[in-house]
C-alpha cells in the first residue's frame, strides 16, 4: 500500500516518480529502459531505487507495456491495455 507519512519527501516517493514517467511517455510514447532510467536518475535524489516500483505501479494501473524485444516502454494510455 503507497501511504504518505509525514516523514516522506514528496519529491522522493514512488508516485512522484511515476508522475514523472508518466509525462515523458506522454511526450515520447515509447521510450528504452535505460533511457527513461537515466532520466529519473538524474530528476529525482535517489531515483534509482523507486525507478522500478515506479514502473511497477504504472503497469498495474495499465498505463504502460513493456516490450521486451526492443527493451523498450510504451504509454498506452487509460483503458487502452485491455
Amino acid at each position: 500500500m503507497l501511504r504518505p507519512s509525514k516523514h516522506a519527501h514528496p519529491d522522493r516517493t514512488v508516485v512522484n516518480v511515476a508522475l514523472l514517467l508518466l509525462t515523458r511517455l506522454r511526450v515520447y510514447r515509447l521510450c528504452e529502459y535505460g533511457a527513461l532510467r537515466t532520466y529519473v536518475r538524474k530528476a529525482v535524489v535517489g531515483g534509482d531505487v523507486l525507478f522500478l516500483p515506479s514502473l511497477n505501479f504504472l503497469y498495474l494501473l495499465g498505463l504502460i507495456e513493456y516490450h521486451p524485444k526492443t527493451d523498450a516502454i510504451e504509454y498506452v494510455g487509460q483503458n487502452e491495455a485491455f
